[in-house]
């Protein structure tokens, strides 16, 4: 690849995009996060922002598609592939390297998305394994802990059930396994079968156990130059950021790439996928402005996941003051919840205080423990278009019985926030006692953004969870981040243009003290406190 070429990473959500672009912006030149919303809302001011800044320069973009209908998420990735090559007869038309992050459990629109990205010939590698998270791809089926995707717990929050497979993901789109025994083999082996996937309009499946194993995937379909497209988690990111930093180090600096080993184990003199945590939590310290010492930081807890709680609760256990949010006046669309002045040096707010609690703020330590995990807000199947792509493929809608109620570990999902075009008598239909998860994050969004607002000076944000990350960011009108570094894998520090701190983290991601950390990082001596009950 040569240091000029343009690259273009597109994520559904914005913990992805941060995920991409930290794995790219140690490796190359620069790389930035651009927040883009709804097909239609782009104009020619983002289109002159994807042209590169800097040579090698990467651009991510949030499209926020994961929970909008298919057919919306295919235009908004057909809308940014138009905007990085607008003109298709320039000589570098075809020169931009695309990468598409999709989600490592299979969530959201990938069919649609896949599809958007497969028209006009261009070939379509897939490999979704994220090996550091215990997550790979075996004959076509991704396995989490060992145990299938299908046979675990993990789309619980969601409205349908998990896919058997891969293939079964994209739904009718024609795909080709590349099993391991290929991606392990010579190079020219795996680029043969990538190449015959592509001359038959197949998208190319491949398994991959280890960052050996992606990184076997990467240097074959780039060999193909970008018109093979690669479609993957953050576990392929890191692989194409390791590609690009020993392509530009033997184009800059004459370098010898660095050793991978034989394929299917990493060498042991390696590049790691990514920093060790503490070099990375010195990296971020290092990273912040002196200004930022006296600034609040509030962390905003997206979901009521078990493991959460407890980095929660360690967190208040430093001296956080925590504030839980009462779920009904969330969604109640009456008096907006308010939050205290932010005048402790780190504030957390959480879902999950039961209904009619007199307190929001319960005491400190306090952390709700009969919460389900923060529901999907994924509309209701019926208002998803079944057909994404024109043209003969199949529906991209990749999960049949879409009457399927969800896990009983999860709360009914309020998928209707609008009246059903079948119902004559305008009733939503939506169950008793449903918990909408959209309405729940925007109410969420909004709380955050009037308590920001509210501060006279800069505030410090962590956010837990792509859709609370994209919605708290949307109600204050950040639109573009630029990347720091990872405190640990998943948790991405970020600029915004005025220099205020935000990391991002997928809600499920890191260990017990995965908040601290982040805390830490961005204020080394913030929670050294205790508070005396």
């Amino acid at each position: 690849m040569a240091a000029s070429r343009r690259l273009l990473a597109i994520a559904d959500d914005l913990s992805g995009a941060a995920e991409v672009a930290a794995a790219l912006h140690s490796r190359t030149t620069r790389s930035r996060v651009l927040l883009i919303g709804r097909p239609g809302a782009v104009n020619g001011g983002v289109a002159r922002a994807l042209r590169p800044r800097h040579p090698g320069e990467a651009t991510v973009l949030d499209l926020d598609s994961r929970y909008r209908p298919a057919t919306e998420a295919a235009e908004a990735v057909r809308e940014a592939l138009r905007l990085s090559s607008p003109d298709e007869n320039a000589p570098d038309a075809l020169d931009t390297l695309v990468l598409k992050k999709i989600d490592s459990l299979l969530r959201g629109n990938v069919a649609a998305e896949i599809a958007a990205l497969a028209e006009g010939g261009a070939g379509v590698v897939l490999a979704p394994a994220l090996p550091i998270a215990g997550r790979v791809v075996r004959s076509g089926v991704v396995h989490l802990g060992g145990v299938a995707l299908h046979e675990s717990d993990a789309w619980r929050a969601e409205t349908l059930p998990p896919p058997a497979s891969v293939a079964h993901a994209l739904g009718g789109l024609p795909t080709a396994l590349v099993p391991l025994t290929t991606v392990r083999a010579s190079r020219r082996t795996l680029l043969t079968a990538l190449r015959t996937a592509a001359a038959a309009g197949r998208v190319a499946i491949c398994d991959a156990e280890t960052d050996a194993d992606l990184d076997a995937v990467v240097e074959a379909a780039l060999a193909e130059g970008p018109r093979m497209r690669l479609v993957g988690s953050g576990g392929l990111a890191l692989a194409l950021g390791r590609h690009l930093r020993t392509t530009l180090n033997a184009i800059g600096a004459g370098a010898a790439p660095a050793a991978t080993g034989k394929r299917g184990a990493p060498a042991a003199d390696a590049a790691p996928a990514a920093p060790p945590a503490d070099m990375a939590v010195g990296a971020a310290r290092a990273a912040a402005s002196p200004a930022s010492a006296g600034r609040p930081v509030l962390v905003v807890v997206g979901t009521a996941e078990p493991a959460a709680a407890e980095q929660v609760r360690r967190l208040v256990e430093d001296g956080a003051v925590h504030h839980q949010l009462p779920l009904a006046e969330l969604l109640s669309g009456g008096a907006p919840v308010r939050l205290p002045p932010l005048t402790a040096p780190v504030t957390v707010v959480s879902l999950g205080a039961p209904s009619g609690a007199p307190d929001p703020a319960p005491p400190h330590g306090a952390v709700a423990t009969d919460t389900a995990p923060l529901p999907s807000p994924r509309p209701a199947p019926e208002a998803i278009t079944p057909a994404a792509a024109p043209g003969p493929a199949p529906s991209p809608t990749p999960r049949p019985t879409p009457d399927t109620p969800p896990t009983p570990a999860s709360p009914p999902v309020d998928t209707a926030d609008r009246t059903e075009p079948n119902r004559p008598d305008g009733q939503t239909g939506k169950q008793p006692g449903a918990v909408s998860g959209r309405r729940l994050v925007l109410g969420l969004a909004r709380v955050i953004g009037d308590a920001v607002a509210a501060h006279h000076g800069a505030v410090d944000l962590v956010l837990t969870g792509g859709e609370t990350a994209r919605r708290v960011l949307d109600a204050l009108a950040v639109a573009e981040l630029d990347p720091v570094g990872q405190v640990h894998h998943g948790a991405v520090h970020l600029s915004t243009p005025d220099g205020r701190s935000v990391v991002t983290r997928p809600g499920s991601f890191g260990d017990p003290d995965s908040l601290r950390q982040i805390v830490q990082a961005l204020r080394p001596h913030s929670t050294e406190w205790k508070v005396t009950p």
